[in-house]
Parts: C-alpha cells; sequence; structure tokens
C-alpha cells in the first residue's frame, strides 16, 4: 500500500489489505502531566513517532499498517497533579476491546498493540490475550522500553537517568529532539530527589508508594543531561529494536498460519 496510516485508505482499501492477512499496529499513549517542562502531550509525541517510524521500516519487510494513536490512557496515578486526561482501568480496558473488536470485523487477523505509557501495560497484554480467546486471529503486545531495553543499554542511555523514567532525561531528550521548542528548559532544575525504590525490581516488578508512583513531583529525574542529539539517537535505536520485532512477530504468525 502507498501509505502505512490506516486513516489514509478507503473502507475498500483497508478490507481488501485485512482480508489478504495484513496485520495493524495499534499505538497506545497518554495526555497527562510531564513534570514543569514538558508539555502532557510528551508520551503521544514519542509513541506516535516511534510508531511511525518502526511500521515504516518494517513495512518493507511485512504486510503492516498503523491505526490512529489512542492518546488518552489510563493515568490514574497522575491526575493529582492537573492536566491530565485519564481513563479508569476498567474503562480504558473496555475501550481497547471495542476497538480490537471493530479491527475483528473490519477483517484484521493479526492484530499487534504497541504501548507507549507504563499505567496503560495490564490492561493491554489481558486485552491482547481475551481477544486471541475469542476470535481465531493472532496477537501480540509490548511496551517499546521493554522491546529496546536492551539496545538502549547498549548505546548507554541510562547515562541521562532512569530509562524510559518519567519526565526525566531520557523522556526530555525525545522532546527535544522531537519538538524543541515544547521544552521549558527554563522550568528544569539543577537537581530533582530520586526514588531508587521504583526500580528496585527486575523489569515487570512493581514497587508503589501512595502519591509517588512516578518520582517525587510526579516525575523521576532531573533532565540536565538531556540534549536533543541524544534524544534522536535514542530514538532510532527504539524505531529499529521495534520494527525488528514487529518483522519477526508478523512472520512468526504467518508461518503458525500453516500450524493451524
Amino acid at each position: 500500500m502507498k501509505s502505512i496510516r490506516m486513516f489514509e485508505h478507503t473502507r475498500e482499501e483497508i478490507g481488501e489489505f485485512a482480508r489478504a492477512g495484513g496485520a495493524i499496529v495499534v499505538a497506545l499513549a497518554a495526555t497527562e502531566q510531564h513534570g514543569p517542562h514538558l508539555p502532557v502531550h510528551t508520551d503521544a509525541l514519542i509513541a506516535g513517532h516511534v510508531a511511525e517510524e518502526s511500521v515504516r521500516i518494517a513495512g518493507r519487510s511485512v504486510p503492516v499498517l498503523l491505526a490512529p494513536v489512542l492518546p488518552i490512557g489510563c493515568s490514574e496515578h497522575h491526575l493529582s497533579f492537573g492536566g491530565t486526561i485519564s481513563l479508569s482501568p476498567m474503562t480504558y480496558f473496555q475501550v481497547l476491546r471495542d476497538i480490537g473488536e471493530s479491527l475483528v470485523k473490519d477483517g484484521f487477523r493479526k492484530i499487534i498493540f504497541l504501548n507507549g505509557h507504563g499505567g496503560n501495560e495490564p490492561m493491554m497484554q489481558q486485552l491482547a490475550n481475551d481477544l486471541a480467546v475469542r476470535h481465531p486471529i493472532w496477537t501480540a503486545a509490548a511496551s517499546y522500553w521493554s522491546l529496546a531495553r536492551d539496545s538502549l543499554q547498549q548505546i548507554g542511555a541510562s547515562e541521562v537517568g532512569p530509562v524510559p523514567g518519567h519526565a526525566g532525561g531520557f523522556e526530555t531528550s525525545a522532546v527535544m529532539a522531537l519538538a524543541p521548542e515544547l521544552v521549558r528548559e527554563d522550568r528544569i532544575g539543577d537537581s530533582h530527589p530520586e526514588r531508587d525504590w521504583i526500580f528496585a525490581g527486575p523489569p515487570g516488578a512493581f514497587v508503589g508508594r501512595h502519591g509517588e508512583l512516578t518520582g517525587c513531583d510526579g516525575y523521576t529525574d532531573a533532565p540536565t543531561r538531556a540534549t536533543a542529539d541524544k534524544g534522536r539517537l535514542y530514538l532510532q535505536t527504539i524505531a529499529e529494536s521495534v520494527s525488528g520485532w514487529i518483522v519477526r512477530t508478523v512472520q512468526a504468525m504467518e508461518r503458525g498460519e500453516g500450524q493451524l
């Protein structure tokens, strides 16, 4: 297809693509506070860029479309700071379910969820599982930082702070690369209290404290070491990792078709 963006195609083109076995990627994000220096659009900005670049690269090897980014997620733990729009966990799960059911009715049999906000992950994983139970389809789900963890570690991304953290050096670098005019650099302090217990467990583990689920004052670390150049490197590394996963996942689904 000429474009990887679903919304640029007609109903006939989308239906034909889906019936021919093409996959679709659904990018999940959020609209929530990101400290005093980043826009509330941060997760949607990063997730949208990662999804588009990853699908564009993957599309060279496998048939895949990108659905419109879902810019509102499950951000209950940010509401007390203001500047946040959130869906409750059960409402968010139902929204994801309705999106999945719509895509099934559209004819898609390969649905991939790509997440860009930590609060979305539990419902996304459960929904992907439930869809594959309810329908004779393939599903997959992952957060971009999990897919790129090893690659980001190899390039030393943690030098700017926790990866991905929240509104710290990592995300600030990414926004500096994508939309530098949205970073309020005059509001970046020289230091910020860090809570090492947030990352005390292995990947997939959770440790939480009331009022500080994303760190002191709603963000994890001071972004003093953030730069646009670092952000461009991080985003490129993520896109390469995520696109590789999409290709491997779609190819595995295609191989599996012969095993049904």
